[in-house]
């Protein structure tokens, strides 16, 4: 993503348009490319357009918002901007980036800028190799906080999340691939066992046969073993020798 946001609005309100882009005039990191009054008139827009964000109501005729979310395909950031602050908590679980309250004033829009710019120089390195001593920024419940690689025990997959656990107790959702922690983690520190599990080898304790040609895990410090798929064994012996 380049250094301008290149932005929609959705809104069904004339006027709530008109002071958003009023308002984004102030900031040269946002371009209005188009608008739209209602979802089908959106959908049109993000198909033609590819915005790189979306300004997005939320009570609009016919359909909402988060409808709009469920019928599209799109990497565009979403910020919701409406009058109804009890929709806040559903907003970020559909991964918006931030919530605006309606009227929107321009110290808090550039709140959002200022977010929105974070998280994509975040974006920018989110493949980048780690070493086994860095500290990656992550949203772990909700919150953002640095973890330091080497914490880490075990990571499982949880959905389009997955799941970290790391040596301060520290046991949380976050928004990422295991392909893409696979891709990003050391290898010679983590080796993938499972479809669904990734664990740091320096807390590998021991395996056991178990069946269908599978394998018990068991790490340092927790009781309940991980399964290891016999297609992932061969690949941890190699790491053992």
């Amino acid at each position: 993503m380049s250094n301008t946001f290149k932005a929609i609005i959705v809104d069904d309100e004339k006027l709530a348009r008109e002071d958003l882009k009023a308002i984004s005039k102030n900031f040269e990191e946002i371009e209005i490319i188009g608008e739209a009054s209602n979802i089908k008139e959106a959908k049109k827009l993000i198909e033609s357009l590819s915005p790189d964000l979306i300004f997005l109501d939320i009570q609009m005729p016919g359909k909402t918002g988060f409808d709009l979310l469920t019928e599209i395909q799109t990497d565009a950031k979403i910020i919701f901007v409406t009058a109804y602050d009890e929709y806040a908590i559903r907003a970020f679980e559909v991964n918006a980036q931030d919530y605006l309250l309606k009227p929107v004033n321009k110290e808090r829009f550039s709140l959002a800028l200022e977010h929105l710019k974070f998280e994509s120089e975040i974006h920018k390195d989110s493949y980048k190799k780690l070493e086994y001593n860095d500290n990656v920024f992550l949203m772990v419940n909700n919150a953002y906080q640095f973890i330091k690689v080497s914490s880490i025990i075990v990571i499982t997959a949880a959905g389009n999340y997955s799941e970290i656990l790391t040596t301060t107790k520290l046991k949380g959702l976050v928004l990422k691939s295991m392909k893409e922690w696979e891709t990003r983690l050391p290898d010679n520190s983590f080796i993938r066992i499972h479809r669904n599990a990734i664990i740091n080898l320096e807390f590998l304790d021991r395996t056991e046969d178990w069946f269908s040609y599978s394998y018990q895990v068991f790490l340092k410090g927790i009781e309940k073993p991980f399964v290891m798929s016999r297609r992932y064994a061969s690949k941890l012996k190699d790491k053992m020798v």
